[in-house]
């Protein structure tokens, strides 16, 4: 018997395991997937001739069992090790609906393999749904967030600086990375030509200083390799592996399970309250049941509706805690796709190393009123760098001393901007059970129902507007742009399924992230979100998870769960 079990290891679980073991509680994580180590199991130490396939995938590998996971920038024969293998973790979408459900099972999760983008939502994100009457109200404003925040952002580590903007809330920074001679430029012009725009670096979860509570746990500063997707030795971004387990461990209250793939959360009929986790052994197929006191469930967005769906019982017949039926429901990912290239003139600098990160500029439209044809808004992430010795071997034939010359020369500044923009909750985008067809391990197999509406598409095309708009004020010429919206999924920050709200008729979760059908229920991760905002999510999921594991144990403490 546990106090307290985390279904899941990833951003949001490790958090609130870090979270409920600080506060006395004995906690279970349960991972579906196999074990990793920090550092041991990683491979940012490979140099280029020591990868397989000099880092390629083979094609037929890739056709047959990565056709989604393959849309990903960051899967190659390095990182493969992390990403599921699609032909054997199938799931349905509607032939004209795809979807691109990006995930890798094992312990910590995409936490791994994220960006590290870092970002707070701000009150005009908290309190968009009341204001334009698209989903329903959060539960929550930016001031019951904003301690949270700052708890995660110290421990974690964020580079940033302060900018003053109300729709990007400032946090807990470490000195922020440089930006490059061009980039400077760029946003100068931006700057100069668009009053309403601020070019900023961007905050990621890496230490550029570490502080004592990241180098008592061994986290060191970052080393400016650019590998994180293979997962960092150094510690120097923070992941499950890296950062929030080991603040777990050392309490002495953590308890870790792999290859644990969660079947159903058992409830007692007579309470309402959940009793235990059933479990089944991904490689022995072995069932176990494991009892808590309360459960956090924290197994990713699509994960974490497919288990309440598969918890129905007698009390909850339609999945647990789906009284409102909006279990599975509202799955949203952030409008992804419209970018732009263009060579950009720019000084005759150098600079070092490879920034694992880039700039950022915050939304700006739709901020003080609403004063376009279409609700909400949108930010860009890009950079500014010159072309390297690899680029410049191919930019025009050559061989012998040609060659060599040519690739002793950096290359012309290249700028892109890549758009990210804010996707409207709606019901009728979800995910189901399959009513026969199931998994290796006996679960039902996952139809994901989702696709862009006409505020969606309105968003992208202003997007890819803005984008040229921008790159040509800093003198770039394009060379590339993209305008389709790339399949919902692939912007890997999905979220919804079992949103917060104040009605428990039209909502799952309370302003505590407590189921409001079984009081000792938490959810935690991106399934709790009640509409997306355009900023990366994982620093959300966080201090969520931060903010419930408190109130849970205050209500452990109290008697009322």
């Amino acid at each position: 018997m546990f106090d307290a079990i985390v279904i899941g290891s990833g951003m949001s679980g490790g958090m609130a395991a870090k979270e409920l073991c600080e506060r006395g509680l004995k906690t279970l994580v349960l991972e579906r997937g196999r074990k990793l180590e920090h550092g041991t199991s990683y491979t940012d130490s490979l140099q280029p001739w020591e990868l397989p396939n000099a880092g390629g995938i083979p094609e037929e590998e890739l056709a047959r069992d990565y056709p989604i996971q393959r849309q990903c920038y960051a899967v190659n024969s390095a990182t493969q090790q992390y990403w599921v293998k699609d032909s054997e973790h199938p799931y349905e979408t509607p032939a004209d609906k795809p979807f691109s459900w990006i995930r890798g099972y094992h312990l910590g999760g995409r936490s791994i393999m994220w960006g590290r983008q870092t970002y707070r939502l701000s009150e005009l994100d908290l309190s968009a749904n009341a204001r334009d009457g698209h989903g329903v109200d959060w539960p929550i404003r930016y001031a019951d967030l904003a301690p949270w925040y700052d708890h995660v952002e110290r421990f974690i580590g964020v580079s940033g600086e302060a900018e003053g903007l109300p729709q990007l809330p400032d946090g807990q920074f470490l000195p922020a990375m440089p930006m490059t001679d061009g980039e400077k430029l760029f946003k100068a012009a931006v700057e100069r030509q668009f009053g309403d725009r601020k070019v900023i670096m961007g905050r990621c979860a890496h230490l550029t200083e570490a502080q004592p509570q990241h180098t008592e746990l061994g986290r060191a500063p970052c080393q400016y390799r650019s590998l994180c997707e293979r997962g960092c030795s150094y510690g120097a971004y923070h992941s499950s592996l890296s950062s929030s387990l080991p603040a777990a461990e050392r309490t002495g209250n953590l308890t870790i399970v792999t290859d644990a793939i969660v079947h159903s959360i058992i409830t007692d009929p007579a309470t309402g309250k959940a009793t235990g986790v059933r479990v089944i052994d991904q490689n022995t197929r072995a069932a176990t049941t494991y009892q808590a006191r309360v459960v956090f469930l924290c197994a990713s967005t699509i994960g974490t509706a497919q288990i309440l769906l598969n918890s129905a019982s007698a009390a909850h017949p339609r999945g647990l805690a789906n009284g409102s039926d909006q279990v599975g429901r509202n799955l949203m990912d952030h409008v992804y796709g419209p970018s732009v290239q263009a060579i950009m003139d720019g000084p005759e600098t150098y600079y070092r190393g490879r920034r694992p990160n880039g700039l950022y500029i915050p939304r700006y439209r739709n901020i003080a009123g609403q004063e376009e044809p279409y609700v909400r808004g949108f930010g860009f992430q890009g950079r500014v760098m010159r072309q390297g010795w690899r680029q410049m071997a191919g930019s025009a034939p050559a061989v012998g001393a040609a060659l060599k010359d040519q690739t002793r020369h950096p290359g012309p500044w290249l700028a892109g901007l890549a758009g990210f923009g804010e996707m409207l909750p709606n019901p009728a985008n979800r995910v189901t059970l399959h009513p026969t067809r199931t998994d290796a391990w006996g679960l039902p197999q996952l139809v994901i129902d989702c696709s862009h509406g006409e505020n969606d598409r309105a968003i992208g095309r202003q997007m890819l507007e803005d984008a040229k708009a921008m790159v040509r004020a800093a003198g770039g010429r394009i060379v590339r742009e993209t305008a389709r919206l790339h399949p919902p999924g692939l912007g890997i920050h999905e979220m919804g399924t079992a949103r917060m709200g104040r009605d428990p008729a039209t909502s799952v979760l309370n302003r505590y992230n407590q189921a409001h059908e079984v009081p000792n229920l938490f959810i935690t991760d991106g399934a709790a979100m009640a509409s997306s905002g355009c900023q990366n999510p994982s620093l959300t999921y966080m201090a969520l998870s931060a903010r419930a594991a408190y109130h849970a144990a205050e209500f452990l403490k109290a008697g009322t769960i």
